[in-house]
């Protein structure tokens, strides 16, 4: 039998010196990809294939959860160390290869010495073991108690509170989901369920993704809930996931998916994944988020009678979108983020327009009125201001969503519509299940028109002042204030702090 990478390099161990063993490397330190907004988030010299996530629920919302992570990564590089990112839990143990391994904490980042040496190019197994704790600071993310359970709410930097990885949209993998819980627990996850076994007073139920899956877009929901099936477009299978005291209550709101489904289908192409459904959690966030395949929404954004049907419709459409723009295509750092919400937000607002008389043009003079006051306080759209260090969803601001929103209605007022149509639907298909950047964006752009669109897209992407509205010269925009004007209102998924619009009038 030939050696294999881990038996080869267990076997160079057992004859390896001491002093290559005990080789004196520098002191631990957090590293990163080079993100401008996250310097820390994401890790260098490896490749992150596929993540196997085990976790067990006792039953409590602040007891830690005991946990065994194992990712499967290939080299990008020589590396005689390998940072992960991970905080908030106890790490029992690591292994390289099978191989038990020394680690240390650094910053967030858990930083792991293997044995030997792992050359460039190679395929590389790490298992930690270790716990994942939902207690602490929920405003920045990770694990969000809710009523009866758990879910996960890890965007933007925050799923490295949940477990170890390479926690950066740029490094999309597969995902193992395997969640042990009481038997009166329901455990659902992304992507498809591949099996549920029972075992005393538990029962472990395993999920698998399809598609390659950005960290901060994984979802785990624990809690005594419903699980709600239907059919969407071309068989698709739609699960929906509520409480169950609030099935019968929920239910108008859910049957709605599958149409709007089609809608979006409608507009950009084929549903990307291999499941869609609602995750209704009864907690307080504060924001809906498009976690993959199954999206978190807060109970009261359906049972609030202060939401008009349109707003809440509108909300619905704005994570659907996402699953195109966001997370089959998922960006290549967190300045591309103007591309995620800009498009959501656009479809939200196309679909208000189509379906409940709420004119497209109207919610985008309004947002060109703000769009100085936007910039000034937050930054242009592909260039953000970093978000504050103790409160990093403070990144989700206006100027991410109407504000880019209004990139793209000048770029259709620019092209057409027959070339808008057809660079969006280009877009998600060249670059399905990959992380893509704005100048691949702008370049496909350029393409599609036939002309180089630079200069447009460097005034209204970067320039601190919103350059002219195209056929539309009588628009202005209000100089900026010290305090700049909020988002109007109109739908979004981030909120109260700030990520959703606020309500309607």
């Amino acid at each position: 039998m030939p050696l294999t990478s881990r038996r080869l390099r267990a076997a160079l161990l057992a004859t390896a010196s001491v002093t290559l063993v005990a080789a004196t490397l520098p002191a631990p330190q957090p590293l990163g990809i080079g993100d401008r907004l996250f310097p820390h988030l994401g890790n260098p010299g490896y490749d992150v294939l596929a993540y196997d996530i085990s976790l067990t629920y006792g039953g409590s919302n602040t007891e830690p959860l005991d946990a065994v992570t194992t990712i499967d990564a290939r080299t990008t590089a020589p590396l005689d160390r390998i940072n992960l990112d991970f905080t908030r839990g106890t790490v029992r143990s690591v292994e390289v290869d099978g191989l038990d391994s020394e680690f240390a904490a650094a910053g967030e980042d858990l930083v792991v010495d293997p044995p030997l040496r792992l050359p460039a190019g190679t395929p590389v197994r790490i298992t930690v073991r270790h716990t994942s704790d939902p207690s602490g600071d929920k405003d920045n993310g990770g694990w969000v108690p809710t009523s009866d359970g758990l879910a996960m709410a890890n965007q933007a930097d925050a799923a490295h509170r949940v477990f170890p990885g390479n926690d950066h949209p740029a490094d999309k993998a597969y995902f193992t989901f395997r969640v042990t819980a009481p038997k009166e627990y329901t455990v659902v996850a992304g992507g498809l369920p591949t099996g549920r076994r029972e075992h005393g007073a538990s029962t472990t139920w395993t999920y698998r993704t399809e598609h390659p899956m950005a960290t901060e877009l994984a979802q785990v929901s624990i809690g005594r809930s419903a699980v709600l099936r239907r059919t969407g477009p071309r068989g698709l299978p739609v699960r929906d996931v509520v409480p169950a005291a609030d099935r019968r209550k929920l239910e108008p709101w859910l049957r709605k998916t599958p149409a709007q489904l089609a809608w979006m289908e409608e507009q950009v192409g084929p549903y990307p994944f291999e499941t869609y459904g609602l995750l209704v959690a009864d907690t307080e966030t504060g924001f809906e988020l498009e976690t993959q395949t199954l999206s978190l929404f807060e109970r009261s954004l359906f049972t609030d009678a202060g939401h008009p049907e349109w707003y809440v419709d509108s909300v619905m459409v704005h994570e659907l979108a996402h699953q195109w723009f966001g997370n089959s295509v998922s960006p290549r750092s967190w300045s591309d983020l103007w591309l995620n919400e800009g498009h959501a937000t656009w479809y939200e607002a196309r679909y208000a327009e189509e379906h409940a008389r709420k004119p497209m043009e109207r919610r985008m003079r309004e947002a060109y009125s703000r769009s100085d006051a936007w910039r000034a306080a937050g930054g242009p759209p592909a260039r953000p201001d970093a978000p504050s260090p103790d409160h990093k969803i403070s990144l989700f601001r206006p100027v991410v969503y109407d504000g880019s929103a209004l990139v793209l209605y000048a770029l259709r007022e620019e092209i057409g519509d027959a070339a808008f149509d057809r660079l969006e639907r280009t877009w998600v298909r060249v670059h399905r299940n990959g992380s893509a950047t704005t100048r691949q964006f702008t370049d496909l752009a350029s393409g599609i028109a036939g002309r180089d669109l630079t200069a447009f897209f460097d005034g209204w992407l970067y320039g601190t002042r919103t350059p002219p509205m195209p056929g539309h010269p009588d628009w202005r925009s209000e100089k900026p204030r010290s305090a700049a004007g909020g988002r109007i209102p109109a739908p979004a998924e981030h909120g109260q702090d700030p990520r959703r619009a606020p309500k309607p009038e």
